[in-house]
């Protein structure tokens, strides 16, 4: 058994034909799994719908982004905490115009109803007996901090306990991370898009296993960052300075701005 696991596109369609590129040229797999933040903050929200909606034996579950798509709530700092900390300003427009246009696109483009029905989690019993949890950001919830690597392993026990799963894979944080407490394991995958640490390409991970066991494999794919700036500003995407910021890797992790 083999799945690619992917989380948070962000609209990238370059970064995701690479990384499919990339899960091809190592023999393929059986299946995927996609963790959620397909469209938002990005240049080709529909785009990589279609791309995704193709896969074989596919299994989504939504994100923070995904959700507010189809609910209003915008992600990102609160008008409170930009009023009391205005380099935060910049960030609150940007996610806000970005979300805007996005709803305009996939709206349009008839994919609203796919957006409700993506579920919470996703769960998996591996052939030697290992339970696996997919989910966006921790057990329970789309959102929030994230598994972030400054958490203690008391934080990071707090958070795993309610799993009931030997293996939790998320992404949301944009930031990849490999740990191990009380006999769970949690897995980030970091991001296709919008990278919130040093290396600028495009992460995802591949699961095999077998009734011997299991691995994973995190794998990074570079891409052409500069075409997906220039898409932006050809399409005159309301957000397009503040996205290549992103994909420039000039954003600080949300864990690391002032509240």
């Amino acid at each position: 058994m083999r799945i690619a696991l992917i989380s948070d596109i962000h609209g990238n369609a370059i970064a995701l034909d690479a990384v499919l590129a990339d899960v091809e040229a190592r023999g393929g797999v059986d299946g995927y799994w996609l963790l959620g933040d397909f469209s938002a903050l990005g240049f080709d929200p529909v785009g990589v719908l279609e791309r995704v909606a193709a896969l074989p034996n596919a299994v989504f579950t939504r994100g923070n982004h995904d959700r507010a798509l189809v609910t209003g709530e915008r992600p990102g700092p609160s008008d409170e905490a930009a009023q009391a900390h205005p380099k935060l300003v910049p960030f609150v427009l940007g996610m806000a115009t970005s979300l805007a246009w996005m709803q305009g696109q996939v709206l349009a483009a008839g994919w609203w109803d796919w957006f409700t029905r993506l579920p919470l989690e996703t769960r998996l019993t591996l052939p030697d007996g290992t339970r696996v949890l997919g989910v966006h950001s921790a057990p329970g919830t789309d959102d929030g901090p994230g598994i972030i690597p400054s958490m203690s392993d008391e934080e990071l026990h707090a958070l795993l306990e309610p799993a009931e799963a030997d293996l939790v894979i998320v992404g949301h944080t944009h930031v990849p991370l490999d740990r191990s407490v009380g006999g769970r394991r949690v897995f980030n995958l970091g991001s296709i898009s919008n990278p919130l640490r040093v290396r600028l390409e495009a992460s995802y991970a591949i699961l095999e296993a077998g009734p011997a066991g299991y691995s994973l494999q995190l794998c990074y794919v570079d891409y052409d960052r500069e075409a997906v700036i220039e898409a932006l500003e050809r399409l005159k995407h309301p957000a397009a300075g503040f996205l290549a910021r992103f994909i420039r890797g000039e954003m600080t992790p949300p864990w690391a701005r002032t509240k």
